[in-house]
């Protein structure tokens, strides 16, 4: 079965694959061309990710949120492989703040 996690797992092992230390090649990878570009690249498209994201839920569109959302999620795990990072690093994250008030959290933070 898959499961979210494994999903995102499988993800995340191609997108390291697509690094420019492991290999990644730019012409023949969409998500290789954006990690040799480095964080302008594909931090520019979470941020129209996230735009059309808040442009859809406007729209109430189910269809193009889940679509959206998928993209900026798909630019976020881009991110992630760069940092070296995972999206397992965010799931323990907010299994850690499961069961937390939102507000309780906030103010740990700025602490």
């Amino acid at each position: 079965m898959n499961t979210a996690n494994d999903i995102l797992a499988r993800l995340a092992d191609t997108l390291e694959s697509r690094l420019p230390k492991n290999g990644g090649d730019p012409a023949a990878s969409y998500s290789a061309r954006l990690l040799s570009k480095g964080p302008d690249a594909f931090l520019k498209k979470i941020g129209e990710e996230a735009t059309e994201l808040v442009m859809a839920a406007k729209d109430e569109s189910r269809e193009k949120i889940i679509y959206e959302t998928a993209d900026l999620w798909f630019h976020s795990l881009v991110a992630l492989a760069h940092y070296g990072l995972r999206p397992e690093d965010v799931l323990n994250e907010l299994a850690r703040r499961e069961g937390t008030s939102g507000i309780a959290e906030k103010a740990a933070r700025s602490e």
